[in-house]
């Protein structure tokens, strides 16, 4: 009889390449307000760790909204940040130096590299910056900008768990540079930012 599975990170937590199988959905295993970290430890659903995971799972979903107004190159590298934001819950969801934490899929300094890359390409051709950009502009800009904002909310939880938690550092570097590269792409989606909403000091006063 096949085992039922929960559908979230910890899934894939020491997994490497290898796929998952799906059997069932639920498993009522969280029906008292309780998840199993990929340690196999329960915690709160609430808790920090949870929460972090949980907001780079938020990102992914506004980002998979984007790719509805993408094509080409820049849907491809949505693509590729939307299966790295399943590698960053996976990271999260063991907790380096638990157990089972031994071979489990960590965020490397390649994934951050390639970021880098794609950010210094686009950059290159975006319009000087006079004001802060408010979201707006071509459909797929506002909502990078959207998605955007969640990456920070992401980092911010990532960064408190630090504090108390091991975590990945090869992690909190890709969530800085995702949000950089959401804001540099809504930037480049906007005519190379000929078509970006400024910011206007006090306009409306």
């Amino acid at each position: 009889m096949s085992r039922p599975v929960r559908l979230d990170f910890c899934l894939l937590t020491g997994l490497d390449d290898t796929l998952v199988s799906l059997t069932k959905i639920y498993t009522r295993g969280g029906d008292k307000g309780q998840t199993s970290l990929g340690s196999g430890d329960r915690v709160a659903k609430h808790a920090l760790r949870v929460a972090a995971y949980g907001t780079a799972d938020e990102a992914n979903s506004v980002i998979g909204i984007v790719r509805l107004h993408c094509t080409g190159d820049t849907d491809a590298m949505l693509a590729r940040i939307q299966n790295d934001l399943f590698d960053l819950g996976a990271d999260l969801c063991t907790p380096e130096g638990a157990n089972r934490s031994q071979g489990a899929l960590r965020v490397v300094a390649e994934q951050v590299s390639r970021l880098e890359m794609e950010i210094d390409a686009m950059n290159a051709n975006l319009a000087d910056l006079t004001s802060f950009i408010l979201p707006g502009g071509s459909p797929a800009s506002a909502y990078l900008h959207l998605a955007r904002t969640v990456a920070r909310r992401c980092e911010r939880l990532m960064t408190e768990l630090s504090e108390t938690e091991p975590v990945n550092p090869e992690a909190i570097k890709y969530i800085n540079r995702l949000s950089d590269h959401l804001f540099v792409l809504a930037r480049h989606l906007n005519e190379d930012g000929k078509s970006d909403v400024l910011w206007v000091p006090g306009k409306n006063r």
